[in-house]
């Protein structure tokens, strides 16, 4: 009984830490799992070192640590963005079941954005709810008809999604315009809640 308590623990304890790392675009800095829940991971600052992306025929590729999330993609035109409110939605919310890797094609140009043209220097967001905390990385990108992406760049699925990247904003859905104490409150309170179930647990034993 003691043992099959202390897995349930490990496994709620694991989805309240559950992450997704961005693959391609290159993100704008390295992974910090603890810097996740903040505007673009924790880097403020745009990088000089920009990928050059498909304004049509791009893809976004991800790993995710959890089964099961909404996923997004904000744009924004500034050469260095400071804020979610310099932000317009690119890629509508979705809804999905896939585990591990996760790839699907995005054409930013589709719905003809100011500013989301030839030669344009854009950060992408990547907003990502797994259900405790929305979490966010950015890649900075020049805009570019003619580029290609590498054929060493995977885009396989590990599993079945239930969503599409065209698919209306559910309920719950993460916005665009939260702020980071917003996703800060919403990952406080989730770990309370996660800790009232541990205390549970932890009674009956």
């Amino acid at each position: 009984m003691r043992l099959q308590s202390i897995a349930l623990v490990g496994s709620l304890l694991g989805v309240a830490s559950a992450h997704f790392h961005l693959q391609y675009p290159p993100p704008r800095g390295p992974f910090v799992a603890d810097q996740e829940v903040g505007f673009c991971d924790g880097y403020v600052n745009s990088t000089t070192n920009r990928t050059e992306f498909p304004l049509d025929g791009g893809i976004i590729s991800i790993t995710s640590s959890h089964p099961h999330f909404t996923f997004g993609v904000i744009i924004s035109t500034l050469e260095n963005p400071t804020s979610f409110r310099n932000f317009t939605q690119a890629v509508d919310y979705f809804v999905t079941e896939s585990a591990g890797g996760f790839c699907f094609p995005v054409n930013l140009s589709a719905k003809n954005l100011p500013g989301v043209q030839e030669g344009a220097n854009v950060t992408v967001q990547m907003v990502f709810d797994g259900g405790d905390e929305k979490l966010y990385q950015c890649a900075d990108l020049t805009l570019k008809q003619a580029a290609t992406v590498s054929s060493d760049v995977p885009c396989v699925n590990g599993t079945t999604t239930s969503g599409s990247p065209s698919a209306a904003v559910e309920t719950g859905a993460p916005s665009p315009t939260a702020t980071t104490g917003d996703a800060s409150s919403l990952s406080a309170l989730n770990v309370a809640g996660m800790l009232g179930i541990v205390g549970s647990v932890w009674a009956v034993l």
